[in-house]
């Protein structure tokens, strides 16, 4: 069957993530790391696009990212995932070996309003629920401690949000997510559904033709 095309619609927030092949650690030294931050630099240098937010786990990483036209995200993506893919294989000189990844990327629209904030949270959370640090902007690998502790070049990478950050944003994201906040992302990236409220679900699934990634597959149950 041939692949499903990606939605690349601009003026839209993504939720995009990959993990690696068998969830294999692929990120285990300060130089895997920075080679994956340093080829997310250099693809938005070759292919402009907003990243509001990422964080890079051992066997996994995420991106929030907001391209400004359509025909952004797809190619951007494509240059990242095939350069580090390369250069991770380079680095470790086992070129020939197999796949990094388990598979294409994964990418989900995200509505622009609270659902917004709580993915970015949970986001830049994942090493703080991983307890590899006690507080999460401690993690070097995220755009958390970028935006509060990076270099000015390393600030480059991200860019404004398209509404205001929390005044309290630190003690907001350490701050525990609620079991149901992250039952709505889970479910987001499970299902291969965009992440917001019902209407605007319904209404960015038509305007993307994304009936048959997740309507099929049901909506969860209404907590009462």
């Amino acid at each position: 069957m041939p692949r499903t095309l990606r939605v690349d619609v601009g003026n839209i927030v993504y939720h995009v993530l990959n993990r690696a092949t068998a969830r294999l650690k692929i990120f285990e030294t300060d130089a895997d790391f920075r080679l994956f931050f340093d080829t997310l630099a250099e693809a938005k240098e070759r292919h402009p696009i907003r990243i509001l937010a990422y964080c890079i786990m051992s066997n996994h990483w995420h991106l929030v990212l907001y391209p400004a036209e359509d025909g952004q995200l797809v190619p951007f993506m494509q240059w990242l995932t095939m350069t580090h893919t390369h250069r991770w294989h380079a680095a470790h000189e086992t070129i020939g070996t197999g796949h990094l990844y388990q598979g294409r990327y994964k990418s989900f629209p995200v509505q622009q309003d609270e659902h917004f904030l709580q993915l970015v949270r949970y986001v830049v959370r994942n090493p703080l629920r991983a307890k590899l640090v006690r507080r999460a902007e401690k993690w070097p690998w995220s755009s958390l401690y970028t935006r509060v502790s990076g270099t000015k070049s390393e600030k480059k990478v991200l860019d404004a949000w398209p509404m205001a950050i929390p005044k309290n944003y630190r003690d907001w994201v350490n701050a525990p997510q609620t079991v149901a906040e992250l039952d709505v992302i889970r479910t987001s990236v499970s299902r291969g559904r965009p992440l917001g409220h019902e209407v605007w679900m319904d209404s960015m699934a038509e305007r993307l033709q994304l009936q048959s990634s997740f309507r099929k597959r049901g909506r969860p149950k209404k907590r009462s």
